[in-house]
């Protein structure tokens, strides 16, 4: 699997930005597709995902903020990010769970770097 993750860039406070990640590849055993972030020196913490049903998983700092949502092939997912906060700068990677039934793996796409002006 590769995903391709883009739509980073600067932006003000209140400001509004939307992720893409396209996924290639053996994608019909993607479990759960998702975006992470991490700032320089600290842990990749998870921002949102969405499984393959569509159930959508939120961390605490981005609820009401931020829409994960995927299309209907299932080859792309978007995060919609609103309301953005400097606290939302760091470099945002995809993520996907890939899954059989003897075996799993996750998949890392490239970072793409997002930052907000206060």
């Amino acid at each position: 699997v590769q995903l391709q993750a883009s739509g980073g860039g600067l932006v003000q406070a209140g400001g509004s930005l939307r992720l893409s990640c396209v996924a290639s590849g053996d994608i019909s055993r993607i479990v759960v597709m998702g975006w992470y972030r991490q700032v320089l020196e600290k842990q990749r913490e998870l921002v949102a995902t969405v499984t393959f049903s569509g159930r959508t998983n939120y961390a605490d700092s981005v609820k009401g903020r931020f829409n994960i949502s995927r299309d209907n092939a299932k080859t792309t997912v978007y995060l919609q990010m609103n309301n953005m906060q400097p606290e939302d700068t760091a470099v945002y990677y995809c993520n996907a769970d890939w899954a059989t039934w003897d075996r799993s793996r996750i998949f890392w796409g490239r970072g793409t770097e997002v930052t907000v002006s206060s």
